[in-house]
């Protein structure tokens, strides 16, 4: 187990609607400081297929998506300890305050990725803020059981959502 701090900020403007959480960022990401940046995790190529709209391979390509389609990214955990990159063994959290998102944002959509990202949220966030969240599935490459299609099935949501 090893004791991470999330050292990414969140990513969200006044105009955001959706919010979509994680739990923490993976090593990749917090190398390459920002969201989903593992080369095998769907995230993005999700979002493309969803809202068919090319993303580009930058963090600034990636941020103007996410502004351009009001979406907002942050985590569950502040602080968390975590074997490698497995949800599964995440303790000892300390949340994010995402009022800080909900205060300064339009958002009224929350997601969460994945089964662990949902019950952080709702055992750390719900009682604060009251706001359900809809858990979509994670787009880790861990979670092979998800097919692709599924996903972008699943990930549809955040288009009604969004427009």
């Amino acid at each position: 187990m090893e004791k991470i701090k999330h050292t990414l900020e969140p990513c969200y403007n006044n105009d955001s609607i959706i919010l979509i959480l994680g739990t923490m960022p993976s090593s990749k990401s917090r190398e390459l400081g920002f969201y989903y940046m593992h080369p095998q995790n769907r995230f993005w190529r999700v979002l493309e297929d969803v809202f068919q709209d090319h993303i580009g391979d930058s963090v600034a390509d990636k941020k103007r998506f996410l502004k351009k389609h009001k979406i907002a990214l942050w985590d569950t955990c502040a602080s968390c300890e975590i074997n490698k990159a497995s949800d599964s063994s995440i303790k000892n959290v300390k949340p994010n305050n995402i009022n800080l998102i909900l205060k300064n944002s339009q958002v009224k959509y929350i997601f969460t990725t994945g089964k662990k990202a949902h019950e952080l949220y709702n055992k750390y966030i719900y009682p604060q803020t009251k706001v359900e969240d809809i858990c979509l599935y994670s787009p880790s490459p861990a979670n092979c059981a998800i097919s692709y299609e599924k996903l972008v099935e699943n990930y549809k949501i955040l288009i009604k959502a969004a427009y």
